[in-house]
């Protein structure tokens, strides 16, 4: 279960440009330097979105060298104001850097749930991960289960995907066929590509639910 139950999702990257529009017009230009310089001044004067952008920026090394740490200070920054996506991305570099920094994942965990909290549907699946290998929390099935039913029902693709793994071959619930291929067949139709190894592999173990 640990190896198929750890779909996660990438980078919120999508720039937040309301009031941004001479940074996010040099971004989309590929003035990358140019736009982190914009986006830079605002951040410093303490701007959120600003914060959040210069993250995604140093994240994925838009006309810079890749910075997780500088990523991670302004992720931070921007999320103890309130921005629902550096919270999200923050627990996201957090969850990457397990087993490398001490704390990183009960750090990832927090995050994490104030994401949930927050409404970032996505955070539901990564939270419910790790309730599910007990890392950072105590190993909790039942938690993980709530918390993929939810983002799933939310439309979210890689919950639905790890939804029907679990409801497939989870241990520690009461399993559901039906369910399994509800759920491997949403994700397949929303782009979840691996969600159609496994619908085979249910369909060749139990024929009978692949024929409705």
């Amino acid at each position: 279960m640990k190896k198929i139950l750890l779909s996660l999702l990438a980078v919120c990257s999508m720039l937040m440009s309301d009031t941004f529009d001479d940074a996010y017009s040099e971004y989309t230009k590929g003035n990358y330097i140019k736009a982190l310089n914009l986006f830079y001044v605002l951040a410093k004067d303490g701007d959120a979105k600003a914060q959040y952008n210069v993250g995604v920026i140093y994240e994925l090394g838009k006309g810079v060298t890749p910075n997780i740490n500088q990523a991670k200070e302004w992720y931070e920054k921007s999320a103890k104001q309130g921005n629902t996506k550096a919270m999200y991305n923050l627990a996201r570099l957090y969850h990457s850097q397990d087993g490398k920094k001490p704390h990183a994942i009960e750090m990832a965990k927090y995050w994490y749930e104030k994401a949930a909290e927050a409404g970032v549907i996505e955070a539901n699946n990564n939270l419910a991960t790790l309730y599910l290998e007990g890392r950072g929390v105590p190993k909790n099935t039942k938690k993980a289960l709530e918390l993929l039913q939810k983002a799933a029902k939310a439309n979210d693709p890689q919950a639905q995907y790890n939804l029907g793994l679990l409801y497939g071959w989870g241990q520690g619930i009461q399993r559901d066929k039906l369910k399994a291929y509800e759920n491997l067949t949403k994700a397949i139709k929303a782009g979840v590509s691996q969600a159609g190894e496994h619908l085979d592999r249910l369909c060749q173990e139990s024929a009978w639910v692949c024929k409705n």
